[in-house]
């Protein structure tokens, strides 16, 4: 089942390569959607893939690129914007 996912990264994510490194395993995994540095530190994602892909790239957010040190993430179901790619946003 395809599903969309909205997540919250919180911990020393920005100016770690987060994103870039977000959106390398998410063309590797086919999810879709992007991911955006937020006002107070943390990063922002919207994905959408089938549910055990979506699974599997929530696992790598919590480890997330080298240098990263991932304190917590939340996520929520959300309704589907079928996005065509993953993107970075700034």
């Amino acid at each position: 089942m395809i599903k969309h996912l909205n997540i919250h990264v919180y911990g020393c994510v920005q100016g770690v390569f987060y994103r870039a490194s977000a959106k390398e395993t998410a063309d590797k995994l086919g999810v879709k959607g992007f991911a955006r540095n937020e006002k107070d530190g943390s990063v922002y994602i919207e994905a959408e893939g089938d549910e055990d892909i979506l699974k599997e790239f929530i696992h790598w957010c919590y480890e997330g690129p080298e240098r990263a040190s991932v304190e917590r993430i939340s996520t929520e179901d959300a309704d589907m914007k079928n996005f065509t790619k993953f993107t970075i946003e700034r």
